[in-house]
């Protein structure tokens, strides 16, 4: 016996129905099938719950998909967050409220800002030499070298 044969007359049965209900195989062997169905009692109690298993997973397979509500996420987060008492997450900062981006121009900015005034300030480390320093000659220090 090979592995897609039935192994005994129950299992013939069902594969023959299940054949039979699938509308495989030849007019003549649906014939000989429906014949059989209509005479033997265990051919008509296999054929019977076979149509019964079809109906429910046809009903089964005609309903849709539950899906979770747009704020599933949100209404679980804030849910252990009021019963645990605020054990599971931390007050929420300005980093987690404000977009990356928007606080990388803020500091961005800042920084330029503080360019400018350095740059602009009369004692600022930026800003160019206004006034070029008088050349020494020699005589005219105040202190000598030693």
């Amino acid at each position: 016996m090979s592995d897609t044969e039935p192994e005994t007359a129950d299992e013939e049965i069902v594969v023959a129905v299940s054949d039979f209900l699938d509308g495989l195989r030849t007019e003549v062997w649906r014939a000989e099938i429906a014949a059989r169905i209509a005479a033997e009692p265990a051919w008509q109690q296999v054929h019977a719950e076979m149509v019964e298993t079809r109906k429910v997973a046809g009903t089964l397979s005609g309903l849709q998909k539950a899906r979770l509500p747009a704020t599933f996420a949100q209404d679980v987060t804030a849910t252990i967050h009021k019963r645990s008492a605020g054990r599971f997450f931390a007050r929420r900062t300005l980093g987690d409220r404000v977009p990356f981006g928007v606080l990388a121009i803020v500091a961005l900015l800042a920084i330029a800002a503080m360019g400018y005034l350095m740059w602009a300030s009369q004692t600022g480390s930026l800003a160019p030499s206004r006034d070029p320093e008088p050349a020494h000659h020699g005589s005219g220090a105040l202190v000598a070298p030693p």
